[in-house]
């Protein structure tokens, strides 16, 4: 084969293996996570516990979904920088390209003739024998480059059938979920709600400060008592939902308003879970909050939950720590606008907020001293 014709040849055909990155491996692996919570689901079913079950696949959608994007996001990075490295050596390449075929047409009595002699050409050709190497070097580094731009496109291709079953998929555990959370009749309960007068309630208060000090008149008779206590936890206490901090308590916002809870930005639709055992004191629109949840791991210690679209469970129940509350509101991105934009790393997918507070002795105190703030998720 000659010069030029192993050239071509290995600039198409470098083996798979020089191709590896790492953005590649990310998607891949995203993928097998979307397998696992695709056969999460389907053994949902037949799960003792479905709610346990149904939630952990959610949750695993989710990361496999988020990992998927982060690939992606990587892969098409790599490939815009390797693009523009190919095109800025278009020039070199050309060149390289025509010495080669000029060597190769060359009669051999032509190339032993130097304007020199014999010692010239005796030189030059070991000169060329000292250039070849390095014409070879560059000839791989072309064909890895090449390889990899070939395999990263091929795998984002391939990623839009897998992103499309991921998000029906998660869609799918999503309505499972909220039916099997209605379905519930296992969890132990501390009161019965009273309509009427948790109504006359949030229509006699107007801010969130009176509301949380009238709760216990929302009860239909006693409230159970609880020796509930989560004091170990405090300060450790993993947060309720996957996101990232925007605001901590006390900072002003764009708007400059200050606020005495934290918010932090979410996927939409992401899921939202209890973060310690708690009893549910009251779910449902509130004031300006939206819809919310209030939760009391042990009393006089209320962590309150605003901004979902979807609130999930009944006052004076009990529910274990994991358990979901509701579903962050927004449209989930189409698969289109995802490969559009997995490039920008902006994250601006992270569109939703979510507002939690953390009232202790019927005050408000920095959600900081139960939470864990110094991871995103």
């Amino acid at each position: 084969m000659t010069m030029r014709g192993a050239l071509l040849a290995a600039a198409l055909w470098a083996g798979a293996a020089s191709a590896q990155t790492d953005p590649g491996e990310a998607a891949r692996a995203a993928a097998q996570m979307l397998e696992q919570a695709a056969i999460g689901l389907s053994e949902a079913d037949s799960a003792r516990d479905r709610v346990r079950a149904l939630t952990t696949t959610v949750r695993a959608y989710e990361a496999g979904l988020a990992a998927m994007r982060d690939g992606l996001r990587k892969a098409a990075t790599r490939e815009a920088q390797l693009t523009a490295e190919l095109r800025a050596r278009e020039g070199e390449v050309s060149q390289l390209l025509g010495i080669l075929q000029t060597i190769e047409t060359s009669s051999p009595p032509i190339l032993m003739l130097h304007p020199s002699g014999p010692l010239g050409a005796a030189r030059s050709g070991m000169m060329l024998a000292e250039v070849t190497p390095g014409l070879n070097a560059q000839v791989q580094s072309l064909a890895r480059d090449l390889e990899e731009v070939r395999t990263l496109r091929q795998l984002q291709q391939s990623a839009a059938e897998k992103l499309e079953e991921g998000l029906s998929g998660v869609q799918t555990a999503r309505t499972e979920l909220s039916k099997a959370i209605a379905d519930r009749t296992d969890l132990p309960r501390r009161f019965t709600e009273d309509p009427v007068r948790t109504a006359i309630l949030i229509s006699s208060t107007e801010t969130l400060d009176g509301f949380a000090s009238g709760l216990s008149e929302t009860a239909d008779g006693e409230i159970a008592a609880t020796n509930a206590d989560v004091s170990a936890q405090r300060g450790q206490i993993e947060l309720p939902v996957q996101g990232v901090l925007l605001h901590r308590a006390g900072e002003a916002d764009a708007a400059g308003i200050t606020r005495q809870g934290l918010i932090l930005a979410t996927r939409p639709r992401a899921l939202v879970a209890s973060p310690t055992a708690a009893t549910i004191r009251y779910r449902g629109p509130l004031l300006d909050l939206g819809n919310v949840v209030i939760l009391e791991p042990q009393p006089d210690l209320l962590f309150v939950l605003s901004g979902l679209q979807e609130v999930f469970g009944d006052p004076g129940q009990v529910i274990p720590a994991g358990s979901p509350v509701g579903l962050m509101g927004g449209a989930a991105r189409e698969i289109g606008a995802i490969l559009s934009t997995s490039g920008d790393g902006t994250g601006t997918g992270q569109s939703e907020t979510l507002y939690i507070e953390v009232r202790e002795g019927g005050s408000p105190v920095d959600p900081e001293t139960w939470f864990r703030t110094d991871k995103d998720g």
